[in-house]
């Protein structure tokens, strides 16, 4: 039986992170170790966690320097192929780590894949909009709007890390969103349509509340990939418009928050790279 690594990032979530592991214990995979990276918590996070450590169960902490790095150092620990990530305030529903191995023997050309899932938003059960759906196979164009794969739905071959990458520790948000289009770019992402974990939301701490103009970030991502070179025509086309929409969006709200010199930079940006990329335009 394969061994799979759960890695659990935590920052200051004491209550919640508990409930995470306990869900990824309960699991009826049995070969499993849990690697909990602690970002430097401040709260009761040890003493809550220390009742559910064991033989599988590793805990660690860490100078507060983001959930990238929390999770990379728990990546590069795990011990088995396979990598299954768990934010500390989601929680996996039972049968979820079992069922992505039985995906994957089924359609063994997927080095990742993700399940559907049920999101509660301040204590309540809600439908998720339609520009969240989520999708399977070749979805780089999907994945271009915003971020539509959840980390805590993930599984994915231990190896694909050493193909596209491990999160971007420079990112202090949509580190998520810039992982994903290095993978989509370049695999197919499966998805198992039924909902297979619990993804939390509402909560003060969440990094989505706390982050402000998440769009500056993904347009940071979007640079970055379209600076790479790795793209196909067909892929840096839409990359290329996305940018365009996310940057005017972006840019003319700093003109009007009176950012002029970060409004300007992000205008010109899209035609800066479109220089330094002939050939390769939107148009082309």
């Amino acid at each position: 039986m394969e061994l799979i690594s759960c890695v659990i990032p935590t920052w200051n979530r004491a209550e919640r992170v508990a409930d995470a592991v306990r869900s990824a214990l309960e699991q009826d995979w049995p070969a499993k170790e849990l690697i909990i990276i602690d970002d430097g918590s401040t709260d009761e996070t040890a003493s809550r966690l220390r009742p559910l450590l064991g033989p599988s169960v590793r805990y660690e902490r860490q100078a507060h320097t983001g959930v990238s790095a929390a999770r990379n150092r728990g990546i590069k620990q795990a011990q088995g192929g396979w990598i299954a990530l768990l934010d500390s305030d989601d929680r996996w529903l039972p049968g979820k780590l079992s069922r992505q191995m039985h995906f994957f023997r089924e359609q063994p050309e997927f080095l990742v894949g993700q399940t559907e899932e049920i999101w509660i938003r301040n204590g309540r059960r809600v439908n998720p909009m339609k520009k969240h759906r989520k999708y399977g196979g070749w979805i780089f164009e999907q994945c271009l709007p915003l971020c539509i794969v959840s980390p805590s739905a993930v599984m994915m071959r231990r190896e694909l890390f050493d193909k596209v990458g491990m999160f971007d520790e420079a990112l202090p948000a949509c580190e998520d969103y810039d992982l994903w289009l290095r993978v989509s770019a370049r695999y197919p992402i499966g998805l198992l349509g039924e909902p297979l974990m619990i993804k939390y939301g509402g909560h003060s701490d969440q990094l989505s509340r706390t982050a402000q103009h998440l769009d500056r970030y993904r347009i940071r991502a979007l640079e970055k990939l379209l600076s790479s070179g790795e793209l196909s025509p067909e892929q840096y086309r839409p990359a290329l418009a996305e940018l365009r929409r996310k940057c005017k969006v972006y840019g003319e709200g700093c003109l009007k928050r009176g950012k002029e010199d970060e409004g300007r930079r992000v205008l010109a940006l899209p035609g800066r790279l479109e220089a330094a990329m002939p050939g390769r335009s939107e148009k082309s």
